[in-house]
């Protein structure tokens, strides 16, 4: 028999340059990675989607513009505008808002407020905290990432990017 897994507040596997906390990875599940993330303010991880992967995210504190659903039209510059055919528009989500994205549907996140936001965030198939420490390890590096590297890293883990990855002030 295997044994699980307690954490206490804090606990977990900081991942650098991703502002997240690895709580279990694919060292500890066959079914997911979840990780603990806090969201600076101005931060757009932009939309993309992956093939393969789902995704859950949970809001705990703050709160975020949540994206989940095909577009009439991808846009490449600001996903916040998009609509869906059925007439879904992005949702601004606080504490106990949930997203859940299947595969192959596209989808962002963004922090349009002041003060950070965070949230808990599942992934399926586990190992998606490979694919922040090589992020992260291009940003470590100072100065832009190259846009090449970053985007040969995103390929290799089933993203594909659909309009830019932003990190600034809140509009």
């Amino acid at each position: 028999m295997t044994d699980g897994l307690v954490l206490p507040p804090g606990a977990g596997r900081a991942v650098p340059g991703a502002g997240m906390t690895l709580k279990v990875g694919a060292e500890q599940s066959t079914a997911w990675s979840v990780f603990e993330a806090e969201v600076t303010p101005g931060f757009d991880v932009g939309a993309h989607l992956h093939q393969s992967a789902e995704e859950l995210f949970y809001i705990l504190d703050g709160e975020l513009d949540l994206l989940a659903f095909e577009p009439v039209a991808r846009t490449a510059g600001d996903w916040q505008s998009w609509q869906s055919a059925a007439g879904a528009q992005v949702m601004r989500g606080g504490p106990g808002s949930a997203m859940f994205v299947p595969a192959g549907c596209p989808h962002a996140f963004a922090n349009p407020g002041t003060v950070p936001a965070r949230m808990l965030f599942l992934v399926s198939p586990p190992g998606h905290e490979y694919y922040l420490d090589e992020l992260g390890k291009q940003i470590a590096q100072g100065g832009p990432p190259d846009p090449q590297v970053i985007a040969e890293i995103r390929a290799r883990h089933d993203i594909e990017q659909l309009t830019p990855l932003k990190v600034g002030r809140p509009r």
